[in-house]
């Protein structure tokens, strides 16, 4: 695809690593943008994501390879900043309960596509990875040796930065945006709550998992199977950890400033909501978690919460992304993705490209909107 000097005017509606990847490189094309914000940037789910970086399991090929392009993109950036302490590449580390069989065929399907996958058990794991507490392992688990996590707020201020430098504009606090049509259904531009109406050729719908409800009202329709999640931060710990960990009671990797992030699903069920629609949880919950974590950890180092973040974690209906032009509002793109933090680069340069250019980037094909 051919990208070239851009005076499109771009309104991006979403203040997330997807929105403000897409409006950075629409910027460095030339492109006159706009980003809108609901409230704080990175104060969604991007927030409070795990964002490991990785394309492990079971996956269509065409989400496979645009995931390794994501990863690829990530490696780019730690070439070029490597002292950071906010994007590392130091492998993960996974297993099942009493799924000797599972791991096995989880192993053998990711060696036959190439991706880097080692079998490891708890006599051997320290060949691999530092710090794990070799008796909370199962007798067989994976070890994914190109795999990575990033901090994405940390991220997103950089990319922003950038961004505003270029000459973008950031609009903050914006409440809540509509995508405005012409008479012929083309996307015109964008009206928000506390901050007025935006005109633009071109508008970008990045709102995570509400992105199915700002085109709603468009005629599209995009299943949503987007479940509640919570992400904890520990209090800062000599831990040691280098790897992410992917086990049955706790998801955890390092984070800046020597502490934890970890998250789980055992205990969605759990969750309320309150008057102002904000998520609760059962602060033993969070102690429970807490608890998990310190036994996946060599010595066992005692863990505290310094807080968390609770809200709806972005997954399709089909688990796949949404990605390019609808087809019913021409102008009118969305970006909708469960794997956010691995896509953030990747999904940025090639929307912004497909904008741009006019013309669909072929590894885009499979995940048009017009699917369901």
């Amino acid at each position: 695809m051919a990208v070239t000097a851009s005076s499109k005017t771009v309104a991006v509606i979403g203040g997330g690593i997807i929105g403000v990847s897409i409006a950075t490189h629409l910027q460095r094309f030339g492109a006159q943008v706009t980003l809108i914000t609901e409230a704080e940037p990175a104060s969604g789910a991007s927030g409070r994501s795990l964002a490991w970086l990785n394309s492990a399991g079971e996956r269509s090929l065409a989400y496979h390879n645009l995931r390794m392009a994501g990863i690829d993109r990530y490696r780019t950036l730690f070439s070029q900043q490597p002292d950071v302490d906010w994007l590392r590449f130091d492998g993960g580390l996974c297993w099942s309960k009493n799924d000797e069989a599972g791991s096995l065929a989880r192993h053998a399907y990711e060696a036959a596509h190439g991706y880097a996958s080692v079998l490891v058990g708890p006599d051997t794991v320290d060949r691999f990875t530092p710090n794990i507490a070799s008796g909370a392992m199962a007798a067989t688990a994976i070890f994914n040796p190109g795999e990575g996590w990033v901090s994405l707020p940390p991220l997103i201020s950089q990319l922003l930065a950038e961004f505003k430098a270029a000459g973008g504009k950031l609009v903050e606090q914006a409440g809540k945006a509509t995508v405005q049509t012409d008479s012929a259904g083309r996307a015109t531009g964008v009206s928000t709550l506390a901050a007025g109406a935006f005109s633009a050729g071109v508008v970008v719908v990045a709102c995570g998992p509400y992105t199915p409800d700002v085109v709603k009202p468009l005629g599209v329709t995009i299943p949503n199977g987007s479940p509640v999640s919570m992400l904890v931060t520990s209090e800062p710990v000599d831990h040691g950890l280098k790897a992410v960990l992917n086990t049955p009671r706790s998801a955890v990797r390092p984070n800046p400033g020597s502490t934890l992030v970890m998250d789980h699903d055992w205990y969605e069920a759990q969750f309320t909501q309150d008057a102002a629609g904000n998520y609760q949880i059962p602060p033993a919950v969070v102690t429970e978690l807490m608890a998990e974590t310190t036994k996946l950890l060599a010595g066992h180092p005692p863990l505290q919460a310094a807080g968390w973040k609770a809200g709806l974690k972005p997954i399709p209906g089909d688990g796949d992304p949404v990605l390019g032009e609808l087809e019913k509002v021409p102008g009118c793109y969305v970006a909708f993705t469960h794997s956010g933090a691995t896509l953030g680069l990747i999904v940025g340069e090639l929307l912004a490209g497909e904008i741009v250019s006019g013309e669909k980037h072929p590894m885009l094909a499979a995940f048009r909107a017009e699917r369901f």
